[in-house]
């Protein structure tokens, strides 16, 4: 019993700090105490550190843009695929309440994707054959009824002697127009090549996307950056899903429009103007601003008249200006409110980096890092009142 009780009084002792100690451990601790600390200086950078520190994060930064940039023939398919599964996610997961096995989601929206885009590849098939074939005398029926309106504006010193010689010549550019054929199947290859690399992420990016959501959240350690995470891959998911369900919904109508305007304005070809008009909506500014142009350009080779060939394309004009800035607005709201010189530089930017592709690409891009940054600095949000 006296050895328990002295074991228990020397553990007592050292959990309360009163452990003895050495004399040589007290002197110690002496010497150590009246040692003069050392004055604690804060390391200021100069001018040159600072300026290397920024020429290094400016070096990574090309780095990474040239490698964007070099394996676009990976990175557009794979990048296309997730965007598409994010949409296709709240679908999903409405598959997966109702019973249906992740693999059979992967398997039903991977191949409904890929049925809507060979529906609509062979529907286009013709008309595009046919466009192609006649692309020479598209081009000389286009000089010659252009070039009137040309020669009436004099500051511009354009008769038809300008296209006479040189690499602007009538004959020249017809020759390149016949090569347009031969400049599809060289891109055929790769187009095929991302495809498959394009429907193969989409059906695993499906097959595997609770399991991937799952190993992102797990990265995190805390509760609260877990929560964070969780927060911002819903707010992508809801957005993406909410934005394209909407915006394919009314550019569909645009799409049906358009029809009937070339139907009725006398183009050629009504559904592909239907497509298109649909397609090019996706691209902000751009799309419909080339889509213009082209209706303008059809219109005038169509029609005699100046204001016959315009009409066409000043009511796709007006449609799509009410649709994008009265009803789209409306349905949207302030919820995807981005600033509209970002979406254009954004748009500039993809599409030098990736092409038609990433165009297309920049507005869900735009989406995505916005996303992102309103759910990190939620705190910072204006948060309103409950009244007392």
């Amino acid at each position: 019993m006296g050895i328990a009780n002295g074991i228990r009084k020397q553990a007592s002792k050292i959990s309360m700090g009163e452990r003895p100690v050495s004399a040589w451990a007290e002197k110690l601790s002496q010497d150590t105490e009246e040692m003069p600390q050392a004055p604690t200086r804060r390391v200021e950078k100069d001018g040159l550190d600072i300026t290397m520190a920024w020429a290094v994060i400016g070096i990574f930064a090309v780095l990474a843009l040239s490698a964007i940039y070099m394996m676009s023939l990976i990175l557009v398919p794979v990048t296309l695929a997730v965007v598409v599964g994010m949409i296709l996610g709240l679908l999903a997961e409405k598959l997966s309440k109702l019973g249906v096995p992740r693999i059979t989601n992967a398997v039903i929206l991977s191949t409904s994707v890929a049925l809507v885009i060979v529906f609509v590849a062979n529907s286009l098939a013709g008309p595009l054959a046919t466009l192609a074939n006649e692309g020479p005398a598209f081009v000389e029926k286009t000089f010659n009824r252009i070039m009137p309106y040309l020669e009436r504006i004099r500051w511009l010193h354009i008769t038809p002697e300008t296209f006479q010689g040189g690499s602007m010549s009538s004959e020249k550019l017809l020759e390149n127009t016949g090569n347009v054929l031969h400049l599809i199947s060289a891109n055929l290859t790769p187009a095929l090549v991302q495809a498959l690399i394009f429907f193969a992420a989409l059906l695993l990016f499906l097959a595997g996307r609770v399991s991937l959501r799952r190993s992102i959240i797990m990265v995190f350690r805390t509760r609260s950056e877990r929560l964070t995470a969780i927060r911002v891959i819903n707010g992508v998911e809801q957005v993406l899903g909410f934005y394209f369900a909407t915006a394919s919904l009314i550019y569909a109508c645009l799409g049906v429009m358009m029809m009937v305007i070339a139907y009725f304005g006398g183009l050629s070809a009504p559904v592909l103007w239907g497509f298109f008009a649909f397609l090019s909506s996706f691209i902000p500014y751009l799309g419909i601003a080339s889509m213009t142009l082209a209706v303008a350009i059809a219109g005038i080779l169509t029609h005699d008249g100046l204001v016959m060939g315009l009409a066409p394309a000043a009511a796709f004009f007006i449609v799509h200006l009410v649709m994008e800035n009265l009803i789209f607005p409306a349905v949207m709201g302030k919820r995807l409110e981005i600033n509209p010189f970002i979406v254009f530089l954004a748009i500039l930017f993809w599409t030098w980096m990736w092409g038609a592709v990433g165009a297309m690409l920049a507005l869900p891009l735009s989406l995505i890092v916005m996303t992102i940054i309103d759910e990190l600095f939620i705190e910072e949000k204006i948060q309103p009142q409950l009244p007392k």
